[in-house]
């Protein structure tokens, strides 16, 4: 192990831990990690940049899917729409690609309304987002289920993604239902695009799910551990009498679990600016404020029904914070690379990353990991 392979190791431990903080304080976040660390043996963030960094060129298409619709009030939530644009940003500063935001209709408004925050054309059609640069699209996905695979078709044929991102994206059980965290039936209110991933990820494209609770697309990748550990997630534990759980079984090869999946996707855009050692991709506190009052203005609302800027309980000091402090952790690890470099050498010497990187995961060598 060396200075940057040391360093990496730790932002990525950094980015992980603060994406997993707490504050509700019931520890749902922590059982997922558990098993998505398991599973990924590597700080989460840091792998699913690896693979993006290792995967996407200049001009690529990249899905980015999400929109989750809440009870009682019939309306898109905030957690994963903010994330996902401020993602389809840092992916056009890091490679230039033309990212396409996959939705349900009840976020469009939002999905237009926050291109204009993060300094993109949006289109609502794949032939102008591949006409003009600095640009993305925002396609609504079908809620009947009858015609989830034709649309999937359609949009494969007509722009094949190098990579799929899925983003607080409602997952159907294994017998086709969709919940809510607390188990209701919300299959009616979601857009069916599990279909839409499968499909993409048969075909060998790079899949990357971030979920916070296990009802998410992807999360199926943990779905043993949630049916044994997270509330409502096993078979007959849902309250709709569907007599499956909340768990999603959709697989997804790349997972991130966090607190809040916006957390967890901006952990991600931390992991690709650190790796890129370009600042610029990750976003400032100031633009996700702005994010999440230009969401909150657009219809979305808040876990718990409020049409506030907050997500998942949690206002926007609280997810400014979140994302400060992950700017600022690798703006200061690429700021004192050199300064540090004597306590790297010292620390590197007394081998106790060597024992850890042999106990827990293995290091890819540095040429590929950026």
């Amino acid at each position: 192990m060396n200075q940057e392979e040391l360093t990496i190791l730790n932002i990525g431990e950094n980015l992980d831990n603060l994406m997993n903080l707490d504050p509700r304080g019931y520890g749902v976040c922590r059982i997922l990690y558990s098993a998505a660390r398991e599973y990924t043996k590597e700080p989460l963030t840091i792998n699913s940049a690896k693979k993006l960094i290792s995967t996407l060129k200049e001009g690529d298409f990249v899905y980015i899917m999400t929109g989750f619709v809440l009870l009682p009030f019939k309306k898109a939530e905030m957690d994963g729409i903010v994330s996902s644009l401020l993602l389809a940003r840092a992916l056009v500063k890091g490679f230039n690609v033309k990212p396409i935001i996959v939705c349900p209709r009840d976020n469009i408004k939002a999905v237009e309304n926050l291109s204009y925050v993060i300094g993109l054309h949006f289109y609502d059609n794949i032939e102008e987002l591949k006409e003009y640069p600095l640009s993305l699209a925002g396609i609504s996905f079908t809620k009947n289920a009858d015609e989830a695979e034709k649309q999937a078709d359609e949009l494969i044929n007509k722009a094949t993604p190098s990579a799929v991102i899925s983003i607080e994206c409602p997952g159907a059980n294994s017998l086709g239902v969709y919940h809510n965290a607390v188990g209701k039936d919300v299959s009616a209110l979601e857009a069916k695009q599990d279909i839409l991933f499968t499909k993409l990820k048969k075909k060998g494209i790079l899949n990357i799910a971030i979920g916070d609770l296990g009802n998410e697309l992807g999360m199926g990748t943990i779905k043993e551990h949630l049916e044994k550990y997270v509330p409502y997630a096993a078979e007959g534990g849902c309250s709709c009498g569907c007599g499956g759980g909340i768990a999603a079984s959709v697989k997804a090869d790349n997972i991130i679990t966090a607190t809040v999946s916006d957390w967890g996707c901006y952990g991600l855009i931390a992991a690709l600016s650190y790796l890129m050692k370009n600042l610029e991709i990750m976003h400032t506190k100031e633009m996700e404020e702005d994010a999440l009052i230009t969401a909150s203005r657009s219809g979305m609302i808040d876990m718990y029904g409020d049409l506030i800027p907050a997500i998942d309980g949690c206002g926007m000091i609280m997810n400014s914070s979140i994302v400060n402090l992950m700017r600022e952790s690798i703006k200061s690890a690429m700021k004192l690379e050199k300064t540090c470099a004597t306590w790297f050498e010292k620390v590197l010497e007394l081998g106790f990353y060597e024992s850890q990187a042999n106990n827990d995961f293995k290091n890819e060598p540095l040429e590929n990991i950026i």
